[in-house]
């Protein structure tokens, strides 16, 4: 991991890092490990997907496996993660704008060797141990919203949360098209949405036959869910998130708003 993107990252959030006071009455203790050091090995295990162990090697033993573990631990506990998804969607909004009269939410499914709380068997990896993420981005592709859970759980049940996620940052009442793919389909899709006032849900048309033959439907076509394809596309790209050896769901949502 490149020093200079490390500094680039540790200037925005700094401040947003919990500050442990030394109480320690003789001041002889082995000093605390820098913030920012581990920041950088956090950073390291998203992008490649390796272990804790391997990551106290990258950074030369400079910090514990141990000692990396337990300040995530203690930035999560802290919702320091949270603060940070929160501060930089405030602030692309306000330099950039957000698009949200379009919102666009789909599910994508990974990996979770290890298993764990918030895991399940893959309907789409031969039953092999997975978790899936849903995600609501606006029209752009920006994600806004986001939630967890086992691979086994059907999107729609995870198509209430995340949109509880959006009203919870306040955005809901800008969006004027939900836009999501066929499987959405029901009346629990149709109310979470008219809770928050939301009545316009576009789904793709249902394919039909292609002229002169009997198997292969017509393609549909995408429309405006490319933009979260592609953000989930792009997330997928972070080892840790393509393949989650974490077995709490909590280290899971942490490492998915660091890929953020």
């Amino acid at each position: 991991m490149s020093k200079a993107v490390v500094d680039v990252i540790w200037a925005v959030i700094c401040l947003l890092v919990p500050r442990v006071p030394d109480r320690h009455p003789l001041g002889c203790h082995r000093p605390r490990i820098c913030d920012r050091l581990c920041l950088r090995g956090i950073i390291i295990r998203l992008v490649t997907g390796c272990s804790w162990q391997t990551v106290e090697m990258i950074l030369d033993g400079a910090v514990s496996d141990t000692t990396l573990r337990a300040r995530r631990d203690e930035w999560v506990q802290a919702g320091m993660f949270d603060q940070i998804a929160d501060e930089a969607i405030a602030a692309w909004d306000r330099i950039m704008g957000l698009r949200l009269g379009d919102v666009c939410i789909d599910g994508s499914t990974h990996k979770a060797p290890c298993g764990g709380s918030g895991t399940g068997k893959s309907p789409v990896d031969r039953r092999k141990l997975g978790w899936k993420w849903s995600l609501g981005t606006d029209a752009a592709g920006v994600p806004v919203a986001w939630t967890a859970h086992g691979a086994n759980r059907n999107d729609i049940m995870l198509f209430e949360p995340t949109l509880a996620e959006v009203a919870r940052r306040g955005l809901h009442h800008d969006i004027d098209t939900v836009h999501l793919d066929r499987g959405y389909i029901g009346t629990r899709v149709d109310r979470a949405a008219g809770v928050l006032g939301i009545t316009d849900i576009e789904r793709p048309p249902k394919r039909r036959p292609t002229p002169g033959s009997h198997t292969e439907p017509a393609h549909a076509p995408l429309g405006l869910r490319w933009t979260v394809e592609r953000t989930n596309s792009w997330l997928s790209n972070f080892g840790q998130l393509r393949r989650n050896t974490d077995r709490r769901t909590e280290h899971r949502l942490a490492q998915r708003m660091g890929g953020l």
